[in-house]
């Protein structure tokens, strides 16, 4: 049921006026994330502090209304929608860098920090913030928690779960709650704060975290190789890493992947070509550039088209450019989209590229795949018109296939996206019985009335 006038006014007062809304023109720029679904909140709240947050869950419990947390709404599985209605709180305006810490490499944020700008802070004191994300320069730091997000260098360094020593945080009842540590090591009680991230905001707001800084790499080198098969640029993969090399991303694109790119940018892209790679290491400038030409010969010695060393740092984002359009760009080839991000093992990277060429000739339908090939992270699009209803009875079914295949190599459905509300119905071919009752009891635990992001994971 929509909040009556008496509780909307309760919210203003916890927020102040100018920061909480029901207009229909404001609700309506919350209703959505990227996965393109439209679910009107009943309100919206731009809280600042944690004293603010856990004020409206406390509000929340009283009157029973959901309350859904949300960043900058690039989720793409529904996780920051409000299904069931209920007020959707914004974190744009915790949006500090508190202290960044160069003697222990710790830095201090709010949630509504954009990770591209803690990027940028950290780098400009000589030090790196290694997650990544595609959407990092819109993305905040609260939904890559929120998500465990990864990017292209998790193959090196590990995905955001690595890097949060701690955090504060509101949970369902309205407590704040400190978790972790901002040491190296920590061992007392339970470690809270790693069941806190990738919890999609089922379990509690976070509004600040500690995280794990590395100095800055003196040296990074890009290598771009091209492949006449997308299974001869898979099994090179595999071969750089039984050669013992990690570089920090292995990057790759299918041949509808770069032509969407080329398409959509412009950017010289080999649209003849079966698959690309972008290929990255670093480290001091010596060890850097030796390990990049032995990956190139590599590469060449496997049947290679072309491996071409990026000459400049112009040369290599423009690399990244079209890698990180991909999402954005897929829309040439329809309207609609379904987005899975599947991972497998790196050895049967091979076996998932046979896979979805065979799912292409058996549907007909348009699909591209791009990702970390470097941690078997595969980013697999199906285009069309969701409209077409045969349509959406062969895409359904080929997801169907894929997800069973993924989880007989070994490998997970989610790697990064999380689970939200579209992977809600695979969610049990992952996860055991006795594994989704403990979990539903952890959440009943943080949340014992259910008011944050209803809807979401189990359901």
């Amino acid at each position: 049921m929509p909040l009556d006038k008496r509780v909307y006014r309760m919210l203003e007062r916890q927020v102040g006026k100018g920061h909480c809304s029901s207009a229909p023109e404001d609700l309506a720029c919350y209703a959505y994330d990227a996965t393109r679904q439209v679910h009107l909140p009943d309100a919206v709240v731009f809280p600042d502090s944690a004293r603010q947050v856990a004020g409206i869950i406390k509000l929340a419990n009283q009157e029973n209304f959901p309350v859904i947390v949300r960043g900058s709404g690039t989720g793409t599985t529904g996780g920051a929608l409000a299904v069931r209605g209920g007020v959707v709180l914004v974190t744009s305006r915790l949006n500090r860098i508190l202290q960044i810490d160069t003697e222990n490499l710790v830095a201090h944020a709010e949630p509504g920090v954009v990770t591209g700008a803690l990027h940028e802070a950290v780098e400009r004191l000589g030090l790196c913030y290694p997650p990544d994300p595609s959407s990092a320069e819109f993305s905040t730091l609260g939904g890559n928690l929120g998500e465990c997000a990864g990017g292209p260098r998790a193959v090196k360094y590990g995905v955001t779960r690595d890097y949060v020593l701690g955090l504060e945080a509101v949970i369902g009842t309205g407590e704040r709650i400190r978790t972790g540590v901002t040491t190296t090591k920590g061992v007392v009680g339970y470690d809270l704060t790693r069941l806190m991230v990738g919890s999609e905001g089922t379990l509690g707001v976070i509004t600040r975290m500690a995280l794990r800084l590395i100095p800055k790499p003196e040296s990074v080198e890009t290598l771009k190789v091209v492949f006449q098969r997308m299974e001869s640029a898979a099994e090179t993969v595999s071969a750089i890493i039984r050669a013992g090399w990690v570089p920090r991303a292995i990057e790759y694109m299918d041949k509808a992947s770069i032509r969407c790119a080329e398409a959509y940018l412009h950017a010289g892209l080999p649209v003849d070509a079966g698959a690309l790679l972008i290929i990255e290491v670093d480290g001091q400038k010596d060890q850097a550039a030796r390990e990049i030409r032995e990956i190139k010969q590599l590469c060449e010695s496997r049947g290679a088209l072309e491996a071409v060393l990026a000459r400049n740092r112009s040369e290599a984002e423009a690399l990244w450019k079209a890698r990180k359009s991909l999402s954005a760009a897929m829309y040439q080839y329809g309207p609609d989209k379904i987005n899975e991000d599947i991972v497998v093992p790196r050895s049967r990277i091979p076996d998932m590229v046979r896979k979805i060429e065979a799912l292409k000739i058996q549907t007909g339908l348009t699909m591209a795949s791009f990702g970390h090939a470097g941690d078997g992270n595969i980013h697999f699009h199906i285009m069309l018109d969701k409209r077409v209803e045969r349509d959406m009875a062969r895409a359904q079914a080929a997801l169907d296939a894929l997800f069973d295949y993924t989880l007989a190599l070994g490998g997970t459905i989610s790697g990064e996206h999380g689970i939200g509300t579209t992977k809600a119905a695979y969610f049990s071919r992952e996860i055991g019985p006795i594994e989704i009752r403990l979990m539903k009891e952890i959440k009943s635990l943080f949340d014992p009335r259910g008011i944050l992001n209803p809807g979401k994971i189990f359901e």
